[in-house]
């Protein structure tokens, strides 16, 4: 599944993404689109789901950043 959230309005974007993730079940993933890189929100899943996601940068910029987060 891929979530492209570029076009999704800054403030509804994290909440969405959330969202999804919340949805997987362990094992799972999802690819997030977006127009930078979402280093802070990586920050973000470090602070409230520790230890239960994996990041993995599929494409790093300059326009387009692409990064699968698993459920674990």
């Amino acid at each position: 599944m891929e979530l492209d959230v570029r076009t999704i309005p800054p403030r509804e974007r994290h909440p969405r993404i959330f969202g999804v993730f919340d949805s997987l079940k362990p094992g799972q993933s999802f690819v997030l689109v977006n127009d930078h890189d979402p280093r802070p929100l990586y920050y973000q899943f470090q602070a409230e789901r520790p230890g239960a996601f994996a990041w993995e940068y599929l494409e790093a910029g300059p326009e387009v950043w692409r990064v699968r987060i698993t459920r674990q």
